[in-house]
């Protein structure tokens, strides 16, 4: 192509440009620009108090669709209902259990008497593990991993230290004495 044809089919683009910019700038009713109402016997509702309807939603939600609920896009026919099984049944329940609980808490002492300091009035309680009879105050450790939490009448409250847990040890009864009396005469 020479020189010339380029001019000239560059000013015609020019003048197809400028044409179109022009048509669609211009505007076919003058002064009036924007959307107009395609139907103006449109008239809006006087809604004065608006509020949801419950009992009408109610209502439409009892007229829905209960059918087999199948995948319309799977041209196979559905599965046939599970059968409805009896409690005693059913299978038992798999799947990860929970573990049981901790067994309860024994204290490798007995617990076999108190007393309290008279200047104080704190009690300290009397605990035999093995040959060895331990004293210890209320809030304090023995056996290294148990505290003493408090000292009843007839139990102790013992607390483990390492987890928390707790435990009552009840107070060891006296053998019966044998009464020093004699038969009666």
């Amino acid at each position: 192509m020479s020189q010339r044809t380029e001019l000239y089919v560059f000013v015609a683009l020019l003048i197809v440009l400028g044409g179109t910019v022009y048509y669609s700038t211009r505007s076919t009713v003058p002064g009036l620009t924007g959307v107009l109402a395609s139907d103006t016997r449109f008239q809006p509702l006087d809604v004065q108090v608006p509020q949801l309807h419950l009992d009408q939603l109610a209502a439409l939600r009892k007229d829905e669709y209960s059918g087999s609920h199948r995948n319309i896009f799977v041209a196979m026919p559905p599965p046939p209902p599970k059968p409805v099984l009896s409690p005693s049944e059913r299978a038992d329940f798999v799947g990860p259990r929970r573990p049981p609980p901790p067994p309860p808490l024994q204290i490798p002492a007995a617990f076999f008497g108190y007393a309290s300091r008279p200047p104080t009035g704190k009690r300290v309680a009397f605990f035999t593990s093995g040959d060895d009879v331990l004293v210890v105050s209320e809030g304090d450790t023995f056996l290294g991993q148990y505290r003493l939490v408090h000292i009843g009448n007839d139990s102790a409250d013992v607390q483990e230290i390492s987890s928390g847990r707790h435990a009552q040890v009840p107070l060891l009864q006296a053998p019966d004495e044998v009464s020093n009396q004699g038969p009666n005469p």
